[in-house]
């Protein structure tokens, strides 16, 4: 029998809502106890000062990209699932945009096939099935035949153009009892922006992308929701008057939920030109899709968050090669790796100025993640399987290509020194 005993380590608890100090006991992956002090325990357990550090349910990413199948360069499933363990995520759902893509059962089933080999330590992956044939947005996929298979609901990860098919869609999946994550963007409207549209972008000479083509989306999206009641999940919500839509349709009684990608909530536009390189003078591991907001877009979306209006903080963990990403800031593909540093970059900026407390974070990272998967959130009460992580909020760590599990490091935060790492993870 293998036992492990934390002692003195500060316990979170979404579930439970509790916060504190106390010895938990760990024997064959349950957790046996939670108590103020453990005296008894079996002869062979390890056992481990924990004062200073964090135990908490692990992590839950609602939407993040594979390279695997057709980019390996860029991810393989196992790299994936190094880079979300090493970064306190015990579950993580994968965009169906792969290659070939999961808008069948045979896309589906080369996923089965190999996370059957993987170690059971290592974080469940679950997967999106497509809305659309190729996630190209023109036909419906193989709804049916996916949603009799073990998918977490559908999802394109790329937005809708066309009205009658959104709703045509959420029609005929409302019978199948399937979430359905949808990203509110009008292309047209964005057209070939890289950057939100405004004072900061004019300044930087970077084409803008107006909040309208976000919002008159959402507001379309947020029509048919009213019209068909098949509750939706909004992807990817990015600037204030977003949160304000999001804000009345739910005071309406509309089946909505909504996430926002770690890193709006940490910067804004004004951020592109803060990193800085001879031959880039924006950072092109800033360009992202949505792109980051004003300074009051990122205001707003925290407070939304804190509300409840945005219901959980979502990864979009997006592997790109250093080829692709060395190019300037508009030739650049949008996306940022942040498996890795999401909980110690959240926890530093949110956490340890005070805008959100441990507890509050560690919900909208995992609980509430979970609940918008249509899963029961992991715990840290006795009786349930160990589906913990341990988290050093103080131990510093340098960012760089020794340390980081990604096969990829397209990151702003690549060579800077970070506080905040996760020193084990239980997957039970």
């Amino acid at each position: 029998m293998t036992s492990e005993l934390l002692q003195n380590v500060r316990v979170l608890d979404p579930v439970s809502q509790g916060d504190r100090i106390a010895d938990v006991l760990i024997t064959e992956g349950h957790i046996k106890a939670v108590e103020p002090k453990i005296a008894e325990f079996p002869p062979d357990t390890q056992i481990r000062d924990c004062r200073g550090l964090i135990l908490g349910p692990g992590l839950t990413d609602m939407y993040s990209h594979s390279g695997e199948p057709g980019f390996e360069d860029r991810e393989t499933l196992q790299s994936l699932m190094q880079a979300a363990a090493a970064g306190g995520f015990t579950r993580v759902a994968i965009l169906p945009d792969t290659s070939p893509p999961i808008d069948n059962l045979a896309g589906l089933a080369f996923f089965q096939q190999h996370i059957r080999n993987f170690s059971p330590s290592l974080p469940r992956l679950y997967f999106w099935g497509a809305l659309t044939a190729g996630v190209q947005g023109q036909q419906m996929a193989e709804l049916a035949e996916l949603a009799d298979h073990p998918i977490v609901g559908f999802a394109d990860g790329s937005p809708l153009a066309n009205p009658a098919l959104a709703m045509r869609l959420l029609e005929y999946i409302q019978p199948l009892g399937k979430s359905v994550a949808l990203w509110p963007c009008d292309r047209t409207l964005a057209e070939k922006g890289v950057a939100r549209e405004g004072a900061v972008s004019l300044r930087l000479g970077l084409p803008g992308i107006p909040a309208a083509a976000e919002t008159s989306a959402l507001a379309a999206m947020l029509e048919l929701v009213a019209t068909v009641g098949t509750p939706v999940h909004i992807m990817r919500v990015s600037c204030a008057r977003s949160v304000e839509l999001i804000r009345d349709a739910k005071a309406r009684g509309l089946p909505v939920q909504a996430s926002v990608t770690w890193m709006h909530l940490l910067l804004n536009v004004g951020a592109i030109s803060g990193n800085t390189t001879v031959s880039f003078p924006y950072d092109p591991n800033l360009r992202l899709d949505p792109p980051l907001g004003n300074e009051a877009d990122q205001l707003a979306l925290i407070q939304g968050l804190k509300d409840g209006v945005i219901d959980a903080i979502a990864i979009d963990h997006s592997p790109h090669t250093y080829e692709d990403k060395t190019v300037a800031f508009a030739d650049a593909p949008p996306g940022a790796i942040g498996l890795e540093l999401a909980l110690p970059l959240l926890w530093q900026q949110l956490v340890e100025t005070g805008e959100f407390s441990a507890l509050e974070l560690w919900r909208v990272l995992s609980t509430s993640p979970a609940i918008c998967l249509g899963q029961t959130p992991a715990t840290a009460v006795p009786g349930v399987s160990a589906e913990l992580i341990l988290f050093d909020p103080q131990m510093s760590w340098t960012v760089d290509g020794q340390s980081l599990k990604s096969r990829s490091a397209n990151t702003p935060w690549f060579g800077k020194q970070l506080a905040g790492k996760v020193l084990q993870t239980w997957t039970y």
